[in-house]
């Protein structure tokens, strides 16, 4: 299944987030394109991609030829320019950080196909900021994914001031295509996902660190008590507690509101360098995708 307008599609960085949409478009019959710089990156990502695929074959969920058709579908590279040489679509998805961000659309400018879309998956930066400066500014959009994106239905759509109806209209077409329900949100600090998922996962590292429950039981409670599908501490820890404590500053700094301070507990995990299931341990510990609590960061 394919769009008439976009015949090719390119992931800028092949983190969790990145290898996961690469996938996605794979699976819906587009021709895939996975970029990263450093060849260790996309070789996790690469064996992301084929680990999720083997676990679907042993579970009878998928085939052996359903993978051999999707995998004719990716492709992978490590030189921006060629990896994107006329794509139609091109989604970045490197790390929270504007600077990046803009330096990597700024290079997009220069070498995308004339009326190629370019989409972010940022989790709360502004799209407008990311156009600003860009050629074609109205051809720029926020498409963000949610952790694993696999398994995951939501697909946030951010539009900015400059942006074009044809520009939305096919971004939300493709959303629909590989299989995601789209909402439509106007570019405001953190959309309407990240600010309130955020705000909600660090008030539970509070509690944790209060010792109100444990994690797994904060956890249990969103889950059952208010049908969450994932407790907001294991989830953190899926997205990255780095990427949490980012959005967090950003928030804080952009609505000038100290309340999106990351909790100090929250800026020790990530400090030490424990940043969630990508590292082995962050409010949990993980082991072969098994969480456990740690009871250290439980106050008495």
């Amino acid at each position: 299944m394919r769009d008439e307008t976009i015949g090719a599609v390119a992931v800028i960085g092949a983190g969790a987030m990145g290898a996961g949409i690469a996938q996605v478009f794979a699976e819906k019959g587009f021709e895939t394109r996975l970029f990263d710089p450093y060849p260790e990156s996309l070789e996790r990502g690469i064996n992301q991609i084929e680990d999720f695929w083997k676990r679907g074959i042993e579970r009878g969920k998928t085939t052996i030829v359903d993978k051999e058709n999707w995998s004719r579908n990716l492709s992978y590279g490590v030189e921006l320019e060629e990896t994107t040489r006329d794509v139609d679509l091109i989604i970045e998805a490197a790390p929270e950080n504007l600077d990046l961000k803009k330096g990597i659309f700024s290079k997009l400018d220069e070498i995308a196909k004339p009326g190629a879309i370019l989409a972010s998956n940022t989790s709360s930066l502004s799209i407008g900021a990311l156009a600003e400066g860009l050629s074609h500014p109205e051809k720029v959009i926020g498409m963000h994914f949610f952790n694993p994106v696999p398994l995951m239905t939501l697909l946030e759509i951010v539009r900015h001031d400059k942006n074009d109806q044809h520009t939305i209209d096919t971004i939300q077409k493709i959303g629909s295509m590989i299989g995601k329900t789209t909402i439509l949100v106007n570019d405001v600090p953190g959309f309407a996902t990240s600010r309130l998922g955020v705000v909600l996962g660090n008030e539970a590292i509070r509690m944790l660190a209060e010792g109100v429950a444990s994690a797994s039981d904060i956890d249990t409670a969103m889950r059952l008590g208010y049908k969450h599908p994932m407790g907001p501490l294991e989830l953190s820890d899926m997205v990255g507690l780095d990427v949490r404590r980012d959005i967090l500053n950003g928030l804080s700094e952009s609505l000038g509101d100290e309340r999106y301070l990351p909790h100090p507990l929250l800026e020790k995990l990530v400090n030490e360098g424990s940043l969630g299931k990508k590292t082995g341990v962050g409010i949990y510990h993980w082991k072969d995708g098994q969480k456990t609590d740690r009871e250290d960061l439980r106050r008495r």
